[in-house]
């Protein structure tokens, strides 16, 4: 019955809006898709519209207008009824179907009130006899260009179809900068253009005009959504986020064997704006043109995008055009820098500008464009010799040292040592104002301005611009940077500190770059000064790719050695923090003397702001000591040093440290935004992102959904095993085991912690504070009825943990302990050592966990019929978890307190009331039995005893065969028989 046969492609980035528009969908409503050209509504609408067919069991009738038919009146009635008239209109009246049949013809229009109204009455009735048979789906893209009596017999059959099983799918073009005379989505095959598609087909004059002008010019959104079955929902289509373009460039390579590197596709979603049709453009004319931009470049604008706005330059007075090109070189113009470099009717030249829609009407204080795509154009359309006095002029006008200095590079191409020098200059000035992206891409410039006989000095300019980038989150930079070095360079010094740019960009996938150690060894050739900064490296390469911390601590001890003698302070406390860090997660003996000397004068201001510092193990150190409070102020001091600095790696990482540190102290909605954040930009950096997954999945964990924790983790675990990251792979295992525990899944949270203690036994992690995990395996390994080895991790960690003073841990112990013992068949020794391990957890400042003490403690009351107990446990709890915003355990244990009686009188004699007979059974046997009498299901039995299923349904059949009886049926007819 599907009459719409096309596969749609798939769709990047819409996830939630697809969503939505299903739950719309599902619920009987209709669905009006408005945006501007290119923005995606026909590939949604086409996504729906498929879905919607329901695998041919509902009818889809579908017409995609264009505006050259948009006067030809019933043709978009002729493309949904066309098909399917002759078996819908046979038993119409003859008026009503002559009058049909004209308009689906093109023979003749209805010519009088009578026939209008016939044939209102005819649409209807064939959409309620197709109805009848199927549920229908009317689909309708580019519903701006429906001819206006199509729409208006719509809107009439829209009125009256309550009750029906119709519903209706409409795109509508909003206006937006980019063309309202057709919608580029992009085509399902990137390679192929119809006679429809935009690069085949003229564009009008309309570019740039505000959202909504040409819904607003026939009538608003309003005007449009009359023609659709009610309820009608309004979805807007966005723009695409970051990493939803760069997916969407991902998915769409066009050929290329490789996927673009980050500071492009940066580029790109900012010239785009997120549109996908723009982004996939600018895509295909890089790969068209063979080459990659370097960071100073501007990105090339193919011909169908550049003539959206050329047309537009063709009206103007003399000048406009020579002022707009000044504001798409400037990097802030202003009105006054617009007269200061030579334009002194810029404000009259930019109001005209504002009428053709290339700029917003205000030009103060700031000359906007109205899409980036337009100041774009404009560079990418200037000749070389116009582009170089626009530079000069904006150089001449500059106050600015780094806006002057980068236009005095634009505008005189050639090699220049004074403008070397300059921009050198403005790059110091760049990374000192917290702006390394800028500094970067100065530097670079300056060593490209570097006359040729001075390649040394252009070699150690590039290096610095390397650095920068890694700075400011550009990895794919700074290893380009680096190589085109590596090519020309023979002097150890910077080979060596070229390879170590190449290790630093690939960041947690050390593991690719293994082949580099070799060569930079070889390099350096036993120079202490160029020794040091490598052994510091093969330190985390001993740890994230050997996963040793022995050997990650002796090569950072070297490491620390060498820069000593080399006097290089800055490699030397990078190493002892390092050094400090390995021998605290082993346990050593001299992880404190350690610590200190990486913590003594002098300092470095570069590694007091490093996410490798010093300032951040001692971070480390406060959090796994369990001093709270230190710990968040600590950390707190260093996001706001990498703010100011620019400094993206390293803003990620105390973002993440801080959101830890709310989490542990049980504010956990202000971890989850902090996760949040940290997620986002590692994801816009394209660095740190399966460290900050693991982080958002112990947040949502404890604070938000768990679903989404169980995505977030299991996506952070396939991240560290494609880099084969040892380091991070135990502590995503953790957050994924977690996850599974928290939503109860015992057996799958035993699966995944039981590989994080092997791995950190492997790597040699003997601190039990580093990952905190083995309280949760042992918790999890008495729901499955492992009471030995959940024993036997409780006793082996306390050991460690003893030794150590790691107050929190033992704490956490103390309740696995306590489900052990109760499990053991001893509820009242459980019960007081969980309201002690609860005590010790609040008074150390860990909400959640003391609120999960309080939620075992009722299971074990509850367990031996102190139902009075066990709810005043429970109240305990869900005002603890309430006030830490703890959603998952304060949905747990509000479910398990809706289900306990209230008042502290007994249960009802005969129903709840535990039988005498039943204390001729064992402990676990008798609670089970009893919990059967409350009409708990066995999953509830299991969840509440910490049990499996399968344990529960063994106990059910030991008693079963112990009382004589043959179901859980019959446990109840005991009691109610009096069998006590």
């Amino acid at each position: 019955m599907e009459r719409y046969g096309e596969q749609p492609e798939p769709v990047v980035g819409r996830g939630e809006l697809l969503a939505r528009g299903r739950e719309q969908l599902a619920r009987g409503g209709s669905l009006l898709l408005p945006g501007p050209a290119g923005i995606g509504k026909s590939t949604v609408l086409r996504a729906l519209a498929a879905e919607g067919a329901d695998g041919g069991r509902r009818l889809v009738l579908r017409c995609s207008p264009t505006e050259s038919e948009s006067q030809l009146p019933f043709l978009s009635l002729i493309d949904l009824l066309g098909p399917v008239a002759d078996e819908a209109s046979g038993a119409l009246p003859a008026a009503q179907r002559a009058v049909l049949d004209a308009a689906l013809t093109g023979r003749r229009g209805p010519a009088d009130h009578h026939d209008g109204l016939a044939l209102r009455l005819a649409v209807l009735s064939v959409l309620r006899t197709l109805a009848g048979r199927a549920p229908v789906l009317l689909v309708a893209d580019d519903l701006q260009w429906m001819d206006a009596p199509s729409r208006e017999l719509l809107a009439f059959a829209a009125r009256r179809a309550g009750g029906l099983p119709l519903r209706m799918i409409a795109a509508v073009r909003t206006g937006a900068p980019g063309t309202d005379r057709v919608d580029p989505d992009p085509p399902t095959d990137a390679g192929h253009h119809s006679p429809d598609h935009p690069r085949s087909r003229p564009l009008d004059r309309s570019f740039g005009r505000p959202l909504g002008h040409l819904a607003a010019e026939t009538g608003g959104i309003d005007h449009f959504l009359r023609a659709l079955p009610p309820p009608a929902l309004v979805l807007p289509v966005p723009p695409l986020t970051y990493p939803q373009t760069a997916a969407l460039l991902s998915a769409r390579r066009h050929g290329r064997p490789a996927d673009l590197p980050g500071s492009v596709v940066r580029e790109i979603h900012r010239t785009s704006a997120g549109n996908p049709f723009y982004a996939l453009e600018l895509s295909r004319a890089l790969a068209e043109s063979g080459t990659l931009p370097r960071p100073c470049d501007p990105l090339p604008v193919p011909t169908g995008l550049r003539a959206l706005v050329l047309d537009r330059l063709r009206a103007p007075a003399p000048g406009t055009r020579e002022t707009l090109l000044l504001a798409s070189a400037a990097a802030r113009p202003t009105l006054a820098l617009l007269r200061a470099a030579g334009r002194p009717d810029a404000e009259a030249e930019l109001a005209e500008a504002a009428a053709l829609g290339l700029v917003d009407g205000e030009t103060e204080p700031v000359v906007r464009f109205t899409h980036p795509l337009v100041s774009a154009t404009l560079y990418a359309a200037a000749g070389p010799r116009e582009r170089r006095g626009a530079h000069a002029a904006l150089a001449a006008a500059s106050t600015d040292l780094i806006e002057r200095a980068r236009h005095l590079a634009l505008a005189a191409p050639g090699r220049d040592e004074r403008v070397a020098r300059t921009l050198a200059g403005a790059a110091a000035v760049a990374r000192e104002r917290g702006a390394p992206a800028a500094a970067a891409r100065l530097g670079l410039l300056a060593a490209d301005r570097t006359p040729s006989e001075a390649a040394p000095a252009a070699h150690a300019r590039r290096l610095v611009a390397a650095e920068d980038a890694l700075v400011a989150g550009e990895p794919e930079v700074a290893r380009s940077i680096a190589h085109e070095v590596l090519a020309e360079s023979v002097r150890p010094a910077d080979r060596v500190r070229a390879w170590i740019a190449v290790i630093d960009s690939a960041g947690q996938a050390m593991a690719d770059v293994d082949d580099v150690f070799p060569q930079a060894l070889a390099d350096a050739d036993g120079d202490p000064r160029l020794l040091a900064p490598l052994h510091y490296q093969l330190s985390w390469r001993a740890l994230l790719v050997l996963g040793s911390l022995p050997r990650a601590r002796a090569e950072a001890a070297e490491a620390a050695r060498l820069a000593a003698l080399a006097e290089d302070r800055r490699t030397e406390l990078l190493a002892l923090s390092f050094q400090a860090l390995a021998e605290t997660l082993m346990g050593h003996r001299d992880a404190e003397q350690t610590l200190a000397r990486a913590l003594a004068e002098p300092q470095d201001p570069h590694v007091a702001r490093d996410h490798n510092g010093p300032g951040h193990t001692r971070f480390r150190c406060l959090l796994m000591s369990d001093r709270l409070d230190e710990a968040r102020a600590v950390v707190g001091t260093l996001v706001r040093l990498a703010e100011r600095s620019g400094a993206v790696e390293s803003r990620i990482l105390f973002l993440r440290g801080l959101a830890e540190t709310e989490l542990r102290a049980g504010r956990c909605a202000h971890a989850l935004e902090l996760a949040h954040r940290s997620l986002r930009l590692a994801r816009d950096a394209g660095i740190g992102e399966g460290p900050a997954l693991q982080l958002t999945a112990l947040a949502e964990a404890a604070g938000g959904s768990v679903a989404r924790a169980l995505t977030l983790a299991q996506e952070a675990v396939d991240s560290a095993e494609e880099d084969g990251d040892l380091l991070y792979l135990a502590r995503h295992l953790y957050a994924l085991g977690h996850a599974r525990l928290v939503c109860g899944d015992a057996e799958g949270a035993v699966t995944a912690l039981r590989r994080v203690r092997e791995l950190e036994r492997g790597q040699g992690v003997m601190d039990p504070a580093r990952g905190r995990w083995q309280g949760d395996l042992a918790e999890a390994l008495v729901g499955t009825g492992q009471l030995a080895e959940a024993a036997q991790v409780i006793e082996s960690t306390r050991a460690s943990a003893t030794r150590l003073g790691r107050g929190g841990v033992l704490a956490v112990l103390a309740r696995a302990q306590a489900l052990v013992t109760a499990a053991h068949g001893d509820p009242g020794k459980a019960a007081g050592a969980l309201r002690a391990a609860g005590d010790r957890l609040g008074g150390l400042g860990y909400r959640v966990e003391e609120g999960r003490c309080a939620l075992a403690l009722a299971r074990v009351e509850l367990g031996r019929g102190e139902v009075a107990a066990a709810r005043t446990a429970l109240e305990a709890a869900a005002r603890i978890f309430r006030r830490a915003r703890a959603h998952p355990w304060l949905e747990r244990t509000t479910a398990e307190l809706a289900a306990v009686p209230a008042g502290s009188a007994p249960p009802a004699a005969g129903v709840t009331a535990r039988p005498r007979l039943l204390d001729t059974l064992a402990e676990t046997e008798r609670r089970v039995a009893t919990l059967v009498l409350e009409g708990a299901t066995n999953r509830e039995i299991a969840a509440r005893l910490f049990i499996s299923v399968k344990t529960v349904e063994a106990t059910l059949t030991r008693v079963y065969r112990k009382l004589g009886i043959r179901s859980r049926v019959d446990i109840v007819r005991l009691a109610t028989d009096g069998g006590t």
